[in-house]
């Protein structure tokens, strides 16, 4: 009796390797290991939220004020979860007034450097712009650059008639002395679907991904040394063409956010990052 056969077999089963549901499946001696898709090589999960329940989390996010901005106002009625595992920030009119959600991690969550990633599916309606993007109030600082704080728009989509996003960068406030660098990559079907976005900020240069390719490399302004948090927004303004072209509601709708910090630093503060020139 030959047991050659059976040999084979377990062979097999012990360097197979599978992809089920997107998810990674390696199989040891036969038993089947499931690999977390959040876990990156390297790198440590700092900040999750997938949207699931029928609220926003409260302890992760704060509604923007209702205020005005640009040619609409933010408001907290139009950030909200869809119940299947989605944020959704919504473009609507009321009465001939245009209003949009907003939410950020202010008090709640800031980091600097590290790896930031959301996968959504933009709005292809034009008058307005989603975007998800860092902040802190050390922009507003004049003398150092982007140094003591930079606005870094991970995405912005004011181009859906064109294949285009927006990557950007700000700092030296919003005033005369205003400074700022920005790259609007051509992507084929970027508006149509799912697909990811994001950042690596080191202490050399801010990297931007789209579907985990690089679309742009930077360190102009300097490269910010302080904690930012994060927003996801959308305004209405005619960067993004004419809202009365729009069908509204509109909505970018949000499957996960994600933010990690390699794993051989250290969770840092303001004071640990801020460097005084």
């Amino acid at each position: 009796m030959t047991y050659r056969p059976l040999i084979l077999v377990l062979v097999s089963l012990f360097l197979c390797v599978t992809f089920v549901l997107g998810t990674e499946v390696v199989a040891v001696m036969g038993v089947p290991e499931v690999v977390d898709p959040k876990h990156k090589p390297g790198w440590r999960l700092t900040f999750e939220d997938d949207f699931e329940g029928d609220r926003i989390d409260l302890t992760k996010w704060s509604y923007l004020p209702n205020w005005k901005r640009h040619d609409g106002y933010w408001s907290p009625e139009e950030a909200f979860l869809d119940g299947e595992g989605h944020l959704i920030i919504q473009v609507n009119e009321r009465e001939g007034t245009y209003y949009s959600g907003a939410v950020a991690t202010r008090d709640r969550f800031e980091q600097a450097y590290g790896y930031y990633e959301i996968r959504c599916q933009l709005p292809k309606e034009e008058g307005f712009w989603t975007a998800f993007w860092l902040m802190t109030d050390g922009v507003q600082q004049l003398g150092n650059e982007g140094r003591d704080g930079t606005e870094i728009d991970i995405f912005e989509s004011p181009f859906s008639k064109e294949d285009r996003i927006q990557h950007a960068l700000h700092w030296d406030g919003y005033g005369p002395e205003h400074r700022s660098a920005g790259y609007a990559p051509y992507i084929k079907g970027i508006y149509e679907g799912f697909h990811t976005f994001a950042l690596e900020w080191n202490v050399d240069e801010y990297i931007f991904y789209v579907d985990g390719k690089e679309t742009w490399r930077t360190s102009a302004g300097g490269v910010s040394q302080v904690p930012s948090y994060l927003k996801i927004t959308a305004e209405v303004g005619p960067w993004g063409g004419d809202i009365r072209r729009a069908t509204l509601p509109a909505q970018l709708v949000v499957d996960y956010v994600r933010v990690y910090e390699r794993v051989h630093e250290v969770n840092t503060t303001a004071q640990d990052n801020y460097v005084e020139c």
